[in-house]
């Protein structure tokens, strides 16, 4: 990966970038369960391995690999899939469609740090996830950004990789032992635990909010990932209400 050699060098000697760094590692520890289960429902799914290591490699994006071996176990077809579990068709293409919508957004935010290098960017770019980009942006130095990208896509990405394999080589079970134990949990206290200083501002406590409540509202209306999406409609909102300051 472009840069991620110097610049996890110079994390040793870097308090900011051990910060970093720690971030990057609590994340990736909160993904690992999730890896296992991946790796678990493959093997029922009667993949071989290498096949789940290869789905966690080139495509690595947790949903959409789920969304995958769903297919895959219940018979081949899409809509087996989906209509086997009470959805419809057309509103999980139209989840899926909305959900990736948002590494679009991620990559408006990361791109000003991202190599000028085309080749570099596209390989940076297999990195492009929520957890790259919240330990990126927890921090607004660019190349202290740029570090954070890599540290946290780089630590989910091995940890992610290791699980799946583990989970198809090595554990047996329902596959269900994620929800079983509660570990489900542990994701999105990583990231309240990363959004949490930036809470001090007033603004983004009002984003936080806002969003918050739009989700809770959607939840029971609207499929699976939609609701998250669309509580980004939280920041527009609150930069129209803002007070504004007379200069008169």
């Amino acid at each position: 990966m472009p840069g991620a050699g110097p610049a996890m060098t110079a994390a040793i000697s870097d308090p900011a970038r051990r910060r970093l760094l720690g971030r990057a590692l609590s994340l990736a520890a909160a993904v690992a369960p999730f890896g296992l289960a991946f790796g678990v429902l493959c093997t029922q799914a009667g993949l071989h391995p290498l096949t789940a290591l290869g789905l966690s490699v080139l495509v690595f994006t947790g949903s959409a690999q789920f969304a995958a071996v769903a297919v895959l176990g219940s018979g081949g077809t899409v809509a087996a899939a989906v209509l086997g579990s009470g959805g419809t068709v057309a509103a999980a293409v139209l989840a899926g469609l909305l959900l990736n919508v948002r590494c679009l957004a991620i990559g408006l935010v990361m791109a000003p740090v991202f190599p000028r290098s085309w080749s570099r960017r596209a390989l940076a770019s297999q990195l492009m996830i929520d957890e790259a980009m919240a330990v990126g942006t927890s921090v607004d130095e660019p190349d202290l950004r740029w570090f954070g990208y890599l540290a946290g896509g780089l630590g989910v990405f091995v940890a992610w990789n290791v699980s799946t394999l583990a989970g198809a080589l090595l554990v047996s079970g329902t596959g269900t032992f994620v929800t079983d134990l509660g570990i489900d949990a542990t994701i999105p206290a990583a990231f309240l635990a990363l959004v949490w200083p930036r809470l001090a501002d007033t603004m983004q406590r009002r984003v936080a909010l806002l969003g918050g409540l739009v989700a809770l509202v959607l939840v029971p209306l609207l499929p699976a990932g939609l609701p998250i999406i669309l509580s980004a409609a939280a920041v527009p909102v609150v930069l129209w209400t803002r007070p504004t300051h007379s200069t008169s």
